[in-house]
């Protein structure tokens, strides 16, 4: 599992960021700057590519590509990260807010260290059916582009409910979304396993139903003061679980953000503002 590092290696407080399903560790790059320097450099932020993405591995059995298995390689990293860390907090996007709930909310299994403060990107305990299948319709296929900008615009139309970006934030995050095809200079193609859409597709609106009461159970486990930031315009999560969520649990804070969807990609001013508050106030 590869990993993105930013600010000294020895600071005593750890951000780990956990991106979403389809996506790496350099989504984090402006968050995590912003961190350090609003820290003075009292922060290192940690930022994985979960097994199947970015530069990390791929499995050869894709039914690995689930959250169990994404929590277990995450309690090795924070194993490794046990003897230097004092403070830990957890970012998590989507899917990466998934493994946080997974990881803060069981009681199963000690941690090597305890979480904080959790941020949800964008992500609760019920999912709408509609947004997984939206997500369903475009995971996993085969893509090749004949440059960085083609691939650009292109994940732009089915990216429309990040919300606004400039060309150039939009341009930046899709630079790490691509690799080279070989024996080409210019072509890419995209960055993840197309085999990470495989226990994904398998999944039935009755099993999506009948794993909320699992995620429930964990959300209601947490300790760690959370906040849940949620694009006012998700498809994803649902404005009745969000208030749900500051209800019940840990009563997470809720915060929201205007002429966004699914999901807020921590790169304009004011989620950026929002999370660093949050964790270093």
């Amino acid at each position: 599992m590869a990993l993105w590092e930013w600010g000294q290696s020895d600071a005593s407080h750890v951000v780990l960021c956990v991106h979403g399903l389809s996506r790496q560790g350099r989504d984090f790059d402006v968050l995590a700057r912003a961190l350090v320097a609003r820290s003075g450099g009292a922060v290192r932020v940690i930022c994985p590519d979960v097994v199947g993405r970015g530069k990390s591995d791929w499995l050869a059995d894709p039914m690995g590509y689930q959250v169990p298995a994404y929590a277990a390689d995450m309690m090795v990293l924070l194993a490794h990260l046990k003897p230097t860390t004092q403070t830990l907090d957890w970012v998590g996007t989507s899917m990466g807010g998934l493994i946080g709930m997974a990881i803060c909310g069981q009681t199963q299994f000690p941690l090597p260290m305890a979480v904080r403060r959790l941020v949800l990107n964008d992500v609760g305990p019920s999912i709408q059916w509609e947004a997984l299948e939206r997500i369903g319709a475009y995971l996993g296929q085969v893509v090749q582009f004949d440059s960085l900008q083609q691939a650009a615009d292109a994940m732009l139309l089915i990216s429309s409910t990040f919300g606004p970006h400039t060309p150039a934030q939009w341009l930046e995050l899709s630079r790490h979304m691509v690799k080279p095809v070989p024996g080409s200079s210019t072509a890419v193609t995209l960055h993840y396993d197309p085999a990470i859409a495989v226990p994904f597709a398998a999944m039935t609106q009755d099993s999506a139903v009948q794993g909320e009461a699992l995620l429930w159970q964990l959300y209601d486990g947490i300790q760690a003061q959370t906040l849940l930031v949620r694009g006012a315009q998700s498809d994803l999560l649902s404005p009745q679980t969000a208030r749900m969520m500051t209800e019940r649990g840990p009563k997470a804070r809720l915060v929201e953000f205007a002429g966004v969807g699914h999901a807020p990609t921590l790169i304009a001013d004011d989620q950026v503002d929002a999370v660093s508050r949050f964790l270093l106030g």
